[in-house]
């Protein structure tokens, strides 16, 4: 009996992850529609998002610091073109979002406030991320604060470089190979956790969110869609010169797929780095571009800015030009960078990004009641599309500097 089950445990553990998580997927949407009483599964995919989100910001400070020990140089032109992507994607998912929301206009039915603070005005945003930055090192690993993580752990990093001895540095790299291992034990238990919050999700949300809100939900997910599929994969042909749809749709798969069911880019930090390392990237660069994404690399928050912003302006009966669609293009640009990352964080720069058509922080706050209500799906795509483009632009950088490195042939 103990032979049979070990040989069925080898044989699970031989299959591939992502085969594994969609058999976890469909077991946890029959025993939901079958079985919601069995609360107790949801447990699984609450403890797996915990111990994920428990382990990244130990993994990110550790990794960044033994990363920057250990650098030997050659790194800075990657970081230039991993940010310049990053930056010019989350611009053009907005400007799609704006060309969206012209052709197919939406209103929204706005009845409640939405709790919550929302900040008054990009200044307010950037001087929040400022403070972020300079927090005690251990309250931010503590509340997984990854603008202050990366920042200490640059600043630890050089420091090792610059005083520690090779030893030092080597016990420090050792350790963040323990903390990698021990991220890999985590990340094998995920078709258990994607089961348990896909059996929550079937059997908490009802269907009312698309009847109320279709028309809504549809262009949001259509405009991050637009982006994932068509926007990304052209500015990754553009760098690479080659075909980008294998990396494309490895990275949705293995990234996007669990960032989807999780709805954190934090918890979906360790996968990314996991993903980066199988794709054969050089780990001192994604041990900081990966978690520098998390923070600043949010296509799908400022589609989601974007077309609420324009969504309650279209409700009011505001005519809104292309040019100031174009200016609140920039608006979620900037704002999106400095989103929280606590679900939800994107709709409550919303009223900000209102305000620059003069309305109303109460009504631009209902349209954020409307987003929490539709955030079962749209906070899920957010994500996917966000977390999987992080490990998609970061071995774009690194891939682009090979291909610019290849000899030409004579002609």
């Amino acid at each position: 009996m103990v032979m049979k089950i070990v040989s069925y445990i080898k044989k699970w553990m031989g299959m591939s992850l992502v085969v594994r998580i969609l058999i976890g997927l469909v077991i946890g949407v029959v025993l939901g529609l079958l079985c919601p009483q069995w609360t107790a599964i949801g447990i699984l995919g609450k403890v797996f998002v915990s111990a994920l989100k428990s382990i990244a910001p130990v993994l990110v400070a550790v990794l960044v610091a033994a990363s920057i020990a250990k650098a030997k140089g050659g790194l800075g032109k990657r970081f230039r073109t991993v940010i310049t992507l990053y930056l010019f994607s989350t611009f053009m998912a907005a400007l799609v979002a704006v060309v969206g929301s012209f052709l197919f206009p939406v209103t929204m039915t706005m009845k409640e406030s939405a709790s919550g603070e929302a900040p008054g005005g990009l200044d307010e945003v950037f001087t929040h991320l400022l403070t972020n930055i300079v927090t005690n090192p251990l309250q931010s690993i503590t509340a997984a604060n990854y603008i202050g993580i990366l920042f200490w752990a640059i600043v630890i990093g050089l420091a090792l470089k610059l005083r520690a001895s090779q030893h030092t540095i080597q016990v420090v790299s050792d350790f963040s190979d323990v903390i990698s291992q021990t991220v890999t034990w985590v990340i094998q238990f995920a078709p258990f956790g994607i089961m348990g919050l896909v059996f929550g999700s079937v059997s908490e949300s009802g269907l009312e969110i698309f009847s109320d809100y279709g028309k809504l939900l549809l262009l949001l997910v259509g405009c991050m869609l637009f982006t994932s599929i068509i926007l990304n994969p052209l500015i990754v042909a553009f760098f690479l010169r080659h075909n980008p749809y294998p990396l494309v749709w490895q990275c949705l798969k293995e990234s996007g797929l669990n960032a989807f069911f999780t709805r954190s880019s934090a918890a979906n930090i360790p996968v990314n780095m996991d993903l980066c390392r199988r794709l054969g990237l050089d780990p001192n660069f994604y041990s900081v571009s990966i978690p520098l994404g998390s923070t600043i690399n949010m296509s799908g928050a400022a589609v989601t800015i974007t077309v609420l912003s324009l969504a309650v302006a279209h409700t009011v009966g505001i005519e809104v030009t292309f040019l100031s669609a174009l200016f609140l293009s920039l608006i979620a640009t900037l704002g999106a960078c400095g989103a929280s990352g606590v679900a939800g964080g994107s709709l409550l720069l919303v009223p900000m990004a209102c305000s620059f058509f003069g309305i109303s922080p109460d009504v631009a706050m209902q349209a954020v009641a409307v987003g929490f209500i539709i955030g079962v799906v749209q906070d899920s795509v957010e994500t996917a599309l966000n977390s999987s483009s992080d490990v998609l632009f970061t071995a774009t950088a690194e891939r682009s500097e090979r291909v610019r490195k290849r000899p030409r042939l004579p002609e």
